[in-house]
C-alpha cells in the first residue's frame, strides 16, 4: 500500500489556484497545517481575506486535489481566515481598533463612488469581515441615507464618539451630527480637521477593515487626507466614459505621490440593464477600467452594471448587498470585495506594534 509523503500533498496543494490573490495556496503561505496519518489527511488552510462566499468551493478544490495523490482515501480540510494590520504611510501609525483603512476615491463626482462604497463594507461583512464605513464626504455626507440610519450619535463621557451600526457595518458621518437641510460652508483646513476629528474621536470596535469614502476630486483636501490618515490601501472608482477615466487616473496619480498603494479599479455602470427587458448596453462606452488598469499596472476589481434597482435601493436605505443577497449584482459586489482584500492581504505587514516605544525622563 503506497503511504502518501507530506511532500506529495505540498505538491499536490501548489496547483489550488486562489483567483483572488492570483497565486497558489502555497506561495500565497495560506497552508497552515498538513498532516499526514497512514492514508488520511488533514489540511488547515488559513487566508489573509475573508471568504465565506467561496470557502465551500475552496474545500472541494483541495479535497479534489489532495485526492489525487497516490495512496490518500480520506481528506480533511479545514478553511478560515486571519486579517492582519498591513502597512500605512512613512511616520503614521494604524489607527487604534482598526486594522486596516482603504480609501475609496474617485477623480469626480457622479460615478456611484458612495454607493459602490457602502455596498463594498457590506460586501467585507457579508464575507466575515468586521468592517466599519467612514463618510468623508463633508459637504454632501450620504452613508446615513444608505445605511437607514439618522439621530446622533451616543457620546461617550469623556471617551469620544460610539459608531452607528447598521446591517453589521460600524458607520461614522457628519450627517448624524448636523441637520439634513444645514449646509456646511466651510473652507478647507476646516473640513480636513473636522474629518480627522471624527476619524479619531470615534471608538471603532475590532474593525478588520474601515472603508473611507472620500469625497470626490484630487484637491488640496484630498490630498491632505492622504497624507494624515494611516491608509493601507485605495481603491479608484470610475465609469468607462473617457471623461471619468480622465480624472480617475488623476487619484491613481495622487495615491502614488503620497505612497498609497492602489489596490485596484472598480469600473462602475459599466453597461446598463434595461429594467423592462433586460436588453443590455454600454452606454458610457466599453472596456474603459480594463484599459486603465492595463496602462498604470493595477488590478481590474471588477465591474457593475448601470442598474436602477441599485440607486433605488441605495436610496431607500437596503443597498443592494443586503436587499438583494442572492442577486447578480450583490454577488458581483462580493466578488469585488473578495479581490481587494486578497490583494491587500499580499501587502507588506505593519511592524510598527514591535518596535518599543522610547521615552526620556529628566534626572
Amino acid at each position: 500500500m503506497t503511504i502518501p509523503a507530506e511532500s506529495d500533498v505540498r505538491r499536490a496543494l501548489s496547483t489550488v489556484i486562489d483567483p483572488y490573490a492570483n497565486s497558489d495556496l502555497v506561495t500565497s503561505k495560506a497552508v497552515r497545517k498538513i498532516e499526514v496519518d497512514g492514508s488520511r489527511i488533514g489540511i488547515e488552510i488559513r487566508l489573509g481575506y475573508p471568504a465565506a462566499g467561496w470557502k465551500d468551493a475552496l474545500v472541494g478544490m483541495v479535497m479534489d486535489a489532495v485526492r489525487a495523490v497516490p495512496g490518500v482515501e480520506t481528506v480533511g480540510v479545514d478553511v478560515g481566515w486571519e486579517v492582519i494590520s498591513h502597512a500605512v504611510q512613512k511616520n503614521l501609525k494604524p489607527l487604534p481598533g482598526v486594522k486596516n483603512i482603504v480609501a475609496v476615491a474617485s477623480g469626480k463626482g457622479g460615478v456611484g463612488k458612495s454607493t459602490t462604497s457602502v455596498n463594498l463594507a457590506l460586501a467585507l461583512a457579508a464575507e466575515g469581515g468586521r468592517v466599519g464605513i467612514l463618510d468623508a464626504d463633508i459637504y454632501g455626507p450620504s452613508q446615513p441615507t444608505m445605511l437607514g440610519l439618522s439621530g446622533k450619535p451616543e457620546i461617550l463621557e469623556g471617551k469620544g464618539i460610539r459608531p452607528k451600526t447598521a446591517y453589521g457595518v460600524q458607520s461614522m458621518s457628519i450627517g448624524y451630527l448636523i441637520d439634513d437641510d444645514t449646509p456646511m460652508i466651510w473652507r478647507g483646513p476646516m473640513v480636513t480637521g473636522a474629518l480627522q476629528q471624527l476619524l479619531n474621536d470615534t471608538r471603532w470596535e475590532d474593525l478588520d477593515y474601515l472603508i473611507i469614502d472620500l469625497p470626490p476630486g484630487t484637491g488640496d483636501i484630498q490630498l491632505t487626507l492622504a497624507q494624515q490618515i494611516p491608509v493601507s490601501g485605495a481603491v479608484i472608482v470610475t465609469t468607462p466614459q473617457d471623461i471619468a477615466l480622465m480624472d480617475a487616473q488623476k487619484g491613481l496619480k495622487m495615491f502614488e505621490k503620497v505612497s498609497v498603494p492602489v489596490l485596484g479599479i472598480i469600473e462602475n455602470m459599466s453597461v446598463h440593464i434595461c429594467s423592462n427587458c433586460g436588453h443590455e448596453e454600454h452606454i458610457f462606452g466599453e472596456g474603459g477600467g480594463r484599459k486603465m488598469a492595463q496602462k498604470y499596472g493595477v488590478d481590474l476589481l471588477g465591474s457593475l452594471p448601470l442598474d436602477i434597482k441599485i440607486r433605488e435601493q441605495a436610496d431607500g436605505g437596503h443597498p443592494t448587498v443586503v436587499a438583494e443577497p442572492e442577486g447578480p449584482a450583490a454577488m458581483r459586489y462580493r466578488e469585488i470585495a473578495r479581490a481587494m482584500a486578497a490583494r491587500l492581504a499580499l501587502r507588506a505587514k505593519d511592524y510598527s506594534a514591535r518596535f518599543p516605544k522610547i521615552s526620556i525622563v529628566n534626572g
